[in-house]
């Protein structure tokens, strides 16, 4: 899709601005019209990890929910398209936002954009899965026994699917750390060798996330989330230094040198006092 140059008049901008929208929200109402004639079959698709703990479904379901009214089912299905919709048109979308703020960055910086776009496309898709595959299942077993000796859990399909979105999304997020890591590297936000040696103070904000990102707060979910971003953070520095060594080795060179003057000032400090005390 093609760029606006750099420079544009203001209404120009927020032409290209409402063009981009437009886009944008043309894509989501085809594919909220597609996916809400699929939604059984992308609720059951939903449903799958979690089927062993529902109870056995009816006219040939895998697994069976209940709906309280028509009104909660409409919701349900309209609820169910518009995030499969968001999901399904994530590039599309992505690269609406990117390519609006594009022309702001500077040629060096531009050859990024492809990269990030791809990686931050790649990256979300890969927490979706890793929720899908590894989370659901031990999280709402969790949930469950926990019922145990209180009563019968009834599966109703509005609650399970909002859970279930919210996980999905939730981790499809939280899965972006690597290339916020990157950036704030190649940025020169935080030198490398800060992030390497403040690892407890990350890893105790990586574990602050976890809590808040799980939508059932349960510490299955939040240990599983919590070693998913410290492997993904330990990874991301990995290839930063990597693929950005001769940065990452002015980087240090530059706070090896703001310490050295830092311990010169203050041994200055120190025999300026010195003096006046022997004076």
């Amino acid at each position: 899709m093609p760029i606006g140059p750099a420079r544009m008049p203001l209404f120009d901008h927020l032409g290209e601005l409402r063009m981009r929208l437009v886009r944008i929200v043309a894509c989501l109402a085809i594919a909220v019209v597609v996916f809400y004639m699929a939604t059984p079959t992308i609720s059951q698709f939903l449903l799958q990890p979690i089927a062993p703990y529902l109870p056995e479904g009816v006219d040939g379901l895998m697994s069976g929910t209940i709906v309280l009214d028509p009104f909660e089912a409409f919701a349900t299905r309209f609820k169910i398209s518009i995030w499969a919709s968001i999901v399904a048109c994530s590039p599309v979308i992505l690269w609406q936002i990117l390519a609006f703020f594009l022309p702001a960055l500077k040629p060096k910086e531009r050859k990024w954009f492809v990269p990030t776009f791809f990686s931050a496309v790649a990256l979300f898709i890969f927490g979706t899965v890793f929720c899908y595959l590894v989370i659901l299942s031990p999280a709402f077993q969790w949930l469950t026994e926990q019922a145990a000796g209180l009563g019968e859990v009834v599966p109703r399909a509005s609650s399970y699917i909002d859970m279930i979105i919210k996980f999905e999304i939730g981790f499809g997020f939280a899965f972006e750390l690597p290339l916020i890591v990157f950036y704030l590297v190649i940025f020169d936000v935080v030198p490398y060798k800060k992030l390497r040696g403040a690892w407890r103070t990350v890893y105790v904000a990586l574990m602050v996330i976890s809590a808040m990102v799980t939508p059932d707060a349960s510490p299955v979910t939040m240990l599983l989330m919590f070693a998913a971003l410290v492997v993904l953070y330990e990874g991301s520095l990995l290839i930063s230094r990597i693929v950005l060594r001769n940065r990452i080795k002015k980087q240090n060179e530059e706070i090896e040198r703001e310490e050295a003057e830092e311990r010169e000032l203050a041994k200055e400090l120190a025999k300026k006092k010195a003096k006046k005390a022997k004076e």
